[in-house]
């Protein structure tokens, strides 16, 4: 099958380079020129473990084409993906001026029934709004489908090619057979293609997104009252998390999320609510909670500092807002990192990924390292912000020797608290007991 796929950021390029390896002849188009040469050259864009593997086989094998062109790159495409970006605008609603203008570009371009494709989050009634753009100008048959993505930046390959279900928004049965071909050889396991209108489709990805934000949200609630209680968190989250209707998954406490999905996709879903004239009083709460999440280590790192953090070297590890990603989108090492240099402390950074993409976006407001110990030598603290397996596993031994103050403040509880008793460290995590070295 011949696709097409405008937009090669995130989503765009693990779709289409997916989608090549199954056997499909694909191409993606960009308007960014220097983007797309860089592809075309064999050279990848973003850091997915898994990705640039398939890519360069499918590249090389000749089912991976990349273009600037739309008219070119949609030629002869039997469907096409819109994967572009919607970035919430000033009053928290997705931004959809990519996608409808790529869906204007393509009507007058269209020369056989084709199936048209959001993949982009989108809100509710996307579709619709798409399918009359491209209307206005068409001279052919298409249908437009809604097949939101639920891709896991560090285990997008293996979400895309191995899915727990498939949702697909479309009402017209000649989509509906198109789709069901394409995505066959990723259900033969007997996980689901799950059909429903468009509008349901859209909502989907917003409701599951967003109540997956309130598992993480209510579970640091519950960290918090535990601090306060002299409960412990993990206990806690053990002895929920084996209840089946619960579940054990998006149940550890931290300081909070960030990415490019979970802290867009909620906002969104509540601006939506509103524009439909419903309070919903959760989600509300759900933002509420993780925007004072992230800085929540702040106030223990002055105290312990007894409020002069002047000159303070704080070797932060971790960057990116998850682990095995670059993406820094609303990380919260980044609302860390302001809070600490307005304080007057100084940072000394490692991210295994993502320190170049921190660097464009800070420059030399922070100092950038290659490795942990570096981060660490002749600091005051260190802060750890994101949960890479490589910070599980320090050789405390060596810290102890490069550290000035055996204390870690840690944003994702990555430490057993009888360990960092035994070794002697002041030692700061969420919703546990705070251990003094």
């Amino acid at each position: 099958m011949k696709i097409a796929v405008v937009g090669t950021g995130y989503v765009g390029l693990v779709t289409g380079t997916c989608f090549a390896e199954t056997g499909n002849t694909v191409t993606c188009v960009d308007i960014d020129p220097e983007k797309v040469n860089r592809l075309k050259s064999g050279k990848i864009t973003i850091y997915e473990p898994g990705l640039e593997q398939l890519f360069e086989r499918n590249l090389k094998q000749g089912r991976l084409f990349f273009t600037t062109s739309l008219a070119e790159g949609i030629r002869g495409a039997q469907i096409i993906f819109l994967a572009l970006p919607t970035p919430p605008g000033e009053d928290g609603s997705a931004d959809l001026k990519y996608i409808l203008g790529v869906a204007s570009d393509l009507g007058p371009i269209l020369t056989d029934y084709t199936v048209i494709v959001d993949k982009s989050t989108v809100p509710v009634g996307t579709a619709d709004k798409v399918r009359e753009k491209i209307a206005a100008k068409a001279k052919v048959e298409f249908d437009v489908v809604s097949n939101p993505e639920f891709l896991r930046e560090g285990v997008a390959v293996e979400d895309f090619m191995k899915p727990e279900r498939v949702v697909i928004g479309t009402r017209s049965d000649r989509a509906r057979k198109i789709m069901e071909t394409l995505y066959a050889p990723f259900v033969r396991q007997g996980n689901p293609l799950v059909f429903m209108d468009e509008r349901s489709a859209e909502l989907t990805k917003y409701a599951a997104n967003s109540f997956l934000a309130t598992k993480i949200s209510f579970m640091n609630e519950i960290a918090n009252l535990c601090e306060l209680l002299g409960a412990d968190v993990d206990s806690v989250r053990k002895g929920i998390g084996t209840d089946s209707r619960i579940g054990k998954r998006f149940l550890f406490p931290g300081i909070g999320y960030g990415g490019s999905c979970f802290p867009k996709d909620v906002q969104a879903l509540a601006k939506s609510s509103s524009d439909a004239a419903y309070n919903f009083k959760i989600l509300e709460a759900v933002m509420q909670v993780n925007a004072d999440q992230k800085t929540k280590l702040i106030p223990r790192i002055k105290d312990y500092f007894q409020g002069n953090l002047k000159d303070k070297i704080i070797a932060l590890w971790g960057l990116s807002f998850k682990p095995h990603t670059d993406d820094i989108r609303e990380a919260p090492s980044l609302y860390n990192i302001e809070e600490l240099l307005k304080a007057g402390a100084k940072i000394k950074a490692h991210d295994p990924e993502s320190m170049e993409n921190v660097k464009r976006l800070l420059g030399n407001k922070i100092e950038y390292v290659e490795t942990p110990y570096q981060a660490a030598e002749g600091a005051h603290a260190i802060f750890i912000a994101t949960e890479w397996p490589e910070f599980r596993t320090p050789d405390f031994d060596k810290l102890s020797s490069l550290l000035k103050n055996k204390v870690i403040f840690d944003g994702r509880n990555l430490y057993d608290l009888q360990q960092m008793r035994e070794l002697g460290y002041t030692y700061f995590s969420i919703g546990r007991e705070t251990i003094y070295g």
